[in-house]
């Protein structure tokens, strides 16, 4: 008997009777979308789908869900249930592995405050900075941190990890530096991992990277534009790299030094060394290790090269009223404007955990640090001479936080009795013990460690001596002040800490707060049941180098999470290792390198960009080794198939790869990709499928099915993963079975195989492209709770809605706009974009200007000018319900009759609440009003003024009692980057 259920029609009772989890997550229920669809012209979700999506390439109702490797939604405790017997599979030991990961104190009022709170988990990068100030002020708060600490003039406002920052060092190094060469030298005492990275990134750009000793060897000789010292060494090591350096420096090539931020409380900064360039992490102030991530990164520079900084840099600048405000400086510098050209592929950082870790800072304070680091430094010493006085061997003779001890053929039996008395040391084959101390370990630890080695001691029977203040590094102790401004020494309760952190958040526009329908953000609900996991220390507290044995749930996670994204996405396998989009871009495109390398095509370094792509496309390609070519878009916002043809033929057998966006950025489902990808494979060519806007695939068409061989997803768009205010994200790379051996690979993981469908399980062999093996780990159990509770029909229902919102939303909105593009049926797919152009034409109203008003109308603004300038991209996402959808839509009619007030000349060009927007409550209690326009018009707008039912929940008066208010009016964008301040002053402010 055939299955006649619609899974994607509300008024299907298979739909109605799903799991709750499915209506909590969709914000418009069954007879809300009726009523959407009657406004559209069309009976069922089903049928507008069908009518959207291209024939060619859609799924049916229950294609593959019999068979699908993706189980029924389960119910909220259920899920919760099988997660916690995933995470309970993991034993939880005390680590002294280090190599960059260690225990750490995450203060509760953070943990609670920030990292908990939606105010702060669920906001978007700060393009918007009138209405982010409170995690722009955080950001600064980090880089005068990071710049205090390293003692150099310019930090961004985090990266990915340490081992991605030094791959973004080592581009700025080739960039800048005043020598010519191709060859890069890397300390040989650095972290295993980020000379792996490094490996990687180097072997497609024609940069030769080399290992060298600088403690025993010195500064290397001949043609080289940079260098990378690790301070402290992975071993440990404590020494005096300035004469290095200053050769370095000498030559025109560039400096850079890996530094330990802990260590840095005791040990001379990079800066009063003479570094050009600090890389590092921020992991060990407060951010628990998570199996690998997420943490902040970090890249900070001399004055000088603050233009040529990876990812964002947070400034001062002023606003309409002169008033100092927070914003994004020199932009000019990343991917969305630059494309190929851009400093950095980098779009998603790692913004929560900066502001968590800036707060750490801030709680603890400089004497709090050192206390900390002090304590830590003085347990080592302690501990070295123990076993000194034992007969152990020490292969350094200064030290910080780590020893290396030389154990021949005992190595791993010491580990092993380690591990049974509950703490984790790292070996070097079976002669080399490296442990790590860290905040976390007690003088009881110590014991128990000191008790591990004494038991292999040459001269057994000393006493462990109590731990006592006094450990030195003789002209490498550090003299200077850090973090001398108020902020850092003004928090010191909880109660102050705590409304502090409140006061910051108010400042922000977050999800908590309303909608924000930036397209290509897909800033959809991040459930608390989806986030509970993120917390619990059997995810958070592993170790990413923990032994095979002690990580079994979490490799079961991740195997069952690489199943389920290779199914919903038609390729045959996943590596989840990529922690940002931008670095699965960069994987999918050095794994399609790999892959003609080996078939002996080796000279295939064409890939061909269209104009409607992400900004990141072009820049990944570039990083990637590839060369860059655009492709035009016809008069419907579609690939051009002539342009590509002709593109084809002038490249032949250079061609490489494709990278498209489906649907494309021009907000509709393009419906010629087949040809597209079949004219790319034709030639030689692989196809990248940029997976920004799977949210309006899942379930209805896969990428892998349709032409792809390779893409990159985002799990902090489609799959619930918060933005965090600008990261942390996950960005997996799915590929076709021929690229998975070439998908990111690592030095310490501890699972090598992974599923690849109809072929079991391979290894995948790639350079890795992140510090750990499995990227940011503790936040996968997100996405694998939001595919548990919501199954094959659950996604295909949440696409459905996400694309029946924007066809909804740009409908109402063509009575006043022009959108810009539809597909052959006049409909978009999950997000729309909005032409201003006309409007700003006649009306003098640009896109800033409307973006700025729809805060006075508590909106967030869509994404604006891209891809095409002058408009707006909107994305409602499946979860707001239909008041908030049209609350936005008055809005935005709205503006475009206050519009017509100017064109009338009832308000003055110069002089109207667009130009003015937004309006803060100090700008409307002056005693003088001197506008055309009333204070009611400027902060309460069109319908809040409205009278209506005050007993509904969305009442005028009720919205007015819970107003937003914008901190500052309009920032000068200009007198920022002109006058650039990237930290707090060190004096009172």
């Amino acid at each position: 008997m055939t299955d006649t259920t619609d899974p994607t029609d509300p008024t299907d009772p298979s739909v109605r009777e799903h799991d709750s989890f499915v209506r909590r997550h969709v914000g418009t229920d069954s007879d809300t979308q009726r009523h959407m669809l009657e406004v559209l012209g069309y009976e069922t979700l089903d049928q507008m789908i069908q009518a959207a999506v291209p024939s060619t390439i859609l799924l049916e109702n229950d294609a593959g869900e019999a068979a699908s490797a993706v189980p029924q939604g389960a119910t909220e405790p259920a899920a919760l249930s099988e997660l916690r017997e995933l995470a309970d599979r993991n034993t939880v030991r005390r680590s002294l592995i280090g190599m960059g990961y260690h225990g750490t104190h995450t203060p509760a009022v953070i943990q609670r405050n920030v990292l908990e709170n939606p105010a702060w988990y669920t906001a978007y990068t700060p393009y918007q900075p009138e209405i982010s100030q409170g995690r722009l002020e955080a950001l600064l708060t980090f880089q005068t941190m990071i710049c205090d600490l390293t003692g150099m003039d310019v930090s961004n406002a985090s990266t990915l990890d340490e081992a991605t920052s030094a791959a973004e060092a080592l581009m700025l190094a080739r960039r800048t530096a005043k020598r010519n060469g191709n060859v890069f030298y890397v300390d040989t005492d650095a972290l295993p991992a980020t000379k792996a990275v490094l490996r990687g990134r180097t072997d497609g750009l024609g940069i030769e990277l080399r290992e060298r000793d600088f403690a025993t060897d010195g500064a290397p000789e001949g043609q080289y534009f940079g260098a990378l010292v690790q301070y402290p060494g992975s071993s440990g090591r404590v020494w005096d790299p300035s004469e290095v350096i200053a050769e370095v420096k000498s030559t025109k090539a560039v400096a850079i030094v890996a530094a330990d931020l802990l260590a840095l409380t005791m040990l001379s900064s990079p800066g009063s060394l003479g570094a050009d360039v600090t890389v590092g992490s921020s992991q060990r102030f407060g951010i628990p290790m998570g199996f690998g991530g997420p943490h902040a990164g970090f890249v900070a520079v001399r004055k000088g090269l603050e233009r040529q900084l990876p990812g964002r840099l947070v400034g001062v600048s002023v606003d309409a009223d002169g008033n100092p405000a927070y914003r994004l400086s020199l932009q000019t510098r990343e991917q969305h404007i630059r494309r190929e050209k851009a400093t950095s592929s980098i779009t998603t950082a790692q913004v929560l955990l900066a502001v968590m870790a800036a707060m750490y800072a801030v709680y603890h304070g400089p004497e709090g640090l050192t206390r900390i680091g002090r304590g830590v430094a003085d347990r080592t010493a302690t501990l070295a001479d123990h076993l000194v006085a034992s007969g152990f061997e020490l292969t350094t003779e200064a030290f910080f936080d780590t020893l290396e001890i030389r154990a021949t053929g005992e190595a791993l039996d010491i580990a092993a009795q380690a591990a049974e008395a509950g703490y984790l040391v790292h070996t070097v084959g079976d002669d080399l013990v490296h442990l790590s101390l860290d905040e976390t370990v007690t003088d009881a630890d110590l014991r128990a460690i000191a008790a591990v080695f004494d038991s292999f001691a040459p001269d057994p029977g000393h006493e462990l001596a109590d731990v006592e203040s006094g450990t030195t590094w003789g002209p490498l102790v550090r003299r200077d002040a850090f973090l001398r401004h108020p902020v850092f020494s003004s928090f010191r309760s909880e109660t102050a800490m705590m409304r502090y952190l409140r006061r910051l958040s108010d400042r922000d526009f977050a999800l908590d707060r309303g909608m924000i329908p930036l397209g290509s953000c897909t800033m959809k609900l991040n459930a608390a049941t989806e986030m509970a996991g993120v917390t619990w220390a059997s995810f958070n507290a592993v170790h990413p180098l923990a032994p095979r044995e002690d990580v079994a749930g979490y490799l079961e996670m991740i195997t069952q999470l690489e199943t389920w994204l290779a199914d919903l996405t038609g390729y045959d396998t996943v590596s989840l290792q990529p922690n940002a989009g931008s670095q699965g871009e960069i994987a999918g495109l050095l794994a399609i390198r790999a892959y003609h390398a080996s078939r002996g095509d080796s000279g295939r370094e064409v890939c061909l960009v269209p104009s409607s792509a992400h900004g990141t496309n072009a820049a990944s390609a570039v990083i990637a080794g590839l060369r860059v070519v655009a492709i035009d878009s016809d008069a419907r916002g579609n690939i051009d198939l002539d342009d590509l043809k002709q593109k084809i033929k002038d490249h032949g057998d250079e061609l490489a790869a494709i990278m498209i966006t489906y649907p494309s950025t021009h907000g509709v489902y393009e419906q010629e990709v087949r040809t597209v990808c079949q004219l790319v494979h034709d030639a030689g060519g692989q196809v990248y499928v940029d997976g920004a806007n799977l949210n309006a695939l899942l379930q209805v068409a896969r990428p892998g099915e349709f032409g792809g061989d390779v893409s990159h997803l985002n799990l902090h768009k489609t799959f619930c993963i918060p933005h965090g205010g600008g990261g942390p994200g996950v960005g997996p790379v799915a590929a076709k079975a021929h690229l998975a051996p070439y998908l990111p690979g690592h030095p310490g993981i501890q699972q090598e195989e992974h599923p690849v469908t109809g072929q079991g399980a391979q290894p995948h062999s790639g350079s890795p492209v992140s510090q750990a093996p499995y990227g940011s780990a503790s936040i996968l159990p997100i996405s694998w709770t939001y595919i548990r509770l919501m199954g094959p029909e659950g996604l295909r229902h949440a696409t459905a809605s996400a694309v029946l919102a924007a066809n909804y939303m740009a409908h109402r909105l063509s009575e006043s706009y022009e959108i810009l593009y539809t597909g052959e049926n006049g409909l978009v797919a999950h997000e729309c974009i909005v032409d201003l152009r006309p409007f700003t034409a006649r009306t003098s109203v640009t896109v800033d200007d409307v973006a700025k008003r729809l805060i006075d109308y508590g909106f967030h603004a869509p994404t604006m000018s891209f891809p095409v300038a002058g408009t707006f991209m909107i994305e409602p996402t499946e979860s707001e319900d239909l008041a908030e959808i049209d609350r936005f839509v008055d809005a935005m009619l709205m503006i475009a009759k206050e519009a017509e007030e100017i064109v009338s000349g009832a308000w003055a060009k110069d002089d109207n609440p667009l130009v003015n927007a937004p309006h803060t409550a100090a700008s409307i209690a002056t005693g003088e009003w001197t506008h055309p326009y009333s204070r009611e018009v400027a902060v309460y707008p069109g319908s809040w003024t409205a009278p209506e039912d005050l007993t509904t929940h969305d009442s005028a008066q009720m919205r007015i009692q819970s107003k937003y208010w914008p901190p500052v009016r309009r920032i000068d964008q200009a007198y920022g980057d002109r006058n650039l301040v990237p930290t707090w002053p060190h004096e009172t402010d």
